[in-house]
């Protein structure tokens, strides 16, 4: 059993590190599915676009992610209508199939193999109180004019996608950086300073740009977007079992979240969704996915994700500012999303017209719903600061963890099998939360933003900028 990506098997990948000063149009921080999508929508615009990325390509939550195309997402229409109202129920359903559209058409104009296959999906339940809110969705769905199959616990729909997310990246690299797009990885911003132009700052140089879109999964900085009380951070676990391909994928109606789908010879399987302000004891959630797919074959391979989760279930895709342009918060939906945010990012760095706009605007409507979930947040985001500072050394961390403060620092030493010890500040420099050890996957993850530091210190994901290394 591997603990990584079954998507990142065989990954080869030459990388080009910045290392000199440049000047562009348009900088994109985020080598995702966003990053490399908005690029690819800007080729051949005469415009100099440069792409970074802290890590290498699609090396963060595309490469986690379980590659559905869809737009049968949950109880999503229904939930939208309710909080909202029917016409962004609808108006998002037609984003959805816009997405697919995007993807699909890419894919078969640039001959891109990355074992995509049509398939039926469907949402089900095994809870017969769930029975009736199906029946809405289904009921919504046809009169929004789509086909929806019906079953005793279960609808579905014929026309969504599964594919290979890391290959379909890979692929647009190649096209991209052909059409004289430059692709910086393992190349962190630190900083992003406004001037005459945006000034962003690695550790070594500079990017002067135009304009600067964000794809990196969570913004960095907390103003002007104060995106912490807009949403939360969502874990899942997932595994890659030995299994027959059938051509399918299933996702259930209500968390914790059971999603499934096929693979070649693997059956794709995720579980036990939950906020990371919650449930920390990943050791005990691994074991969960472990021991609930015994029955159903061997686990090749084993990771973990993370979401955003907005408080109106609604993608960001956004300008903040004139020049400064964003997306994220994708509710999972991450394929769909990430391909129709390249677009309407492009649109607007390109001032094109487009009609999704409005829908997805950090300026949109907020119900009383939304405000409600707004407080939810500060109160989840406030409780896990406070806990963990409370208690640093939970109840099912090892012996080989221990806790010390030097020179008036948190420290966290951990010793390995080889009684070698990795000794790490134990406070997320994004905004001073306490991390919480994972011993499952030895990382180092922060309960409140979702930063993620390997064993030694190395900052894998931020919103952090900086890695936790102790320094003597």
């Amino acid at each position: 059993m591997q603990k990584q990506s079954i998507w990142l098997k065989d990954f080869k990948n030459n990388v080009t590190v910045l290392d000199k000063d440049i000047d562009c149009d348009v900088l994109i921080i985020g080598a995702g599915i966003t990053g490399l999508s908005t690029a690819y929508h800007l080729l051949n615009n005469n415009l100099k676009v440069v792409v970074v990325d802290k890590d290498e390509i699609g090396n963060d939550v595309t490469a986690r992610t379980t590659g559905k195309i869809t737009y049968l997402q949950e109880l999503i229409y229904t939930r939208l209508k309710k909080e909202l109202n029917e016409e962004v129920s609808k108006k998002y359903l037609e984003s959805q199939l816009e997405a697919i559209d995007i993807l699909i058409n890419i894919i078969k104009k640039e001959k891109i193999e990355c074992d995509l296959e049509q398939v039926k999906s469907f949402v089900f339940t095994k809870d017969k109180k769930e029975l009736t809110k199906l029946k809405k969705e289904k009921e919504l769905l046809e009169q929004f004019g789509i086909n929806v199959l019906d079953y005793n616990n279960a609808i579905g729909v014929n026309d969504t996608y599964v594919f290979h997310p890391i290959k379909y990246l890979m692929k647009l690299k190649e096209i991209i950086l052909n059409n004289n797009v430059a692709i910086y990885e393992k190349t962190n911003i630190i900083e992003i300073k406004k001037e005459d132009e945006f000034i962003c700052l690695t550790e070594n140089n500079k990017i002067k740009a135009k304009k600067v879109v964000l794809a990196c999964h969570y913004p960095f900085f907390l103003f002007p977007l104060l995106f912490p009380i807009k949403g939360h951070i969502e874990k899942s676990y997932i595994a890659a079992i030995q299994s027959k391909n059938r051509q399918m994928s299933m996702i259930n109606t209500k968390i914790p979240t059971i999603s499934l789908r096929y693979h070649n010879d693997y059956m794709i399987y995720l579980n036990n969704s939950h906020p990371i302000s919650t449930n920390n004891n990943d050791q005990d959630n691994f074991n969960n996915l472990i021991n609930t797919t015994k029955k159903l074959g061997e686990i090749a391979y084993i990771w973990s994700n993370h979401d955003i989760i907005t408080v109106d279930h609604l993608p960001i895709i956004s300008q903040i500012t004139d020049d400064l342009l964003i997306g994220t918060g994708y509710n999972t939906w991450g394929m769909t999303n990430g391909s129709l945010a390249g677009k309407i990012l492009s649109d607007i760095v390109l001032n094109k017209k487009n009609k999704y706009i409005k829908l997805f605007s950090l300026k949109r409507h907020k119900s009383l719903n939304t405000f409600v979930n707004i407080l939810v947040e500060i109160l989840r985001n406030g409780k896990s600061y406070t806990m963990n500072k409370i208690s640093k050394d939970k109840n099912w961390y090892s012996a080989n963890l221990e806790f010390q403060k030097i020179n008036d620092k948190d420290i966290a030493i951990y010793t390995d099998d080889n009684n070698k010890k990795h000794i790490v500040y134990n406070k997320c420099p994004h905004l001073g939360c306490s991390l919480i050890f994972n011993e499952f996957e030895k990382t180092w993850d922060c309960p409140c933003h979702g930063s993620k530091f390997d064993i030694d210190g190395k900052c894998l994901r931020g919103p952090s900028k900086y890695n936790i290394s102790y320094k003597k």
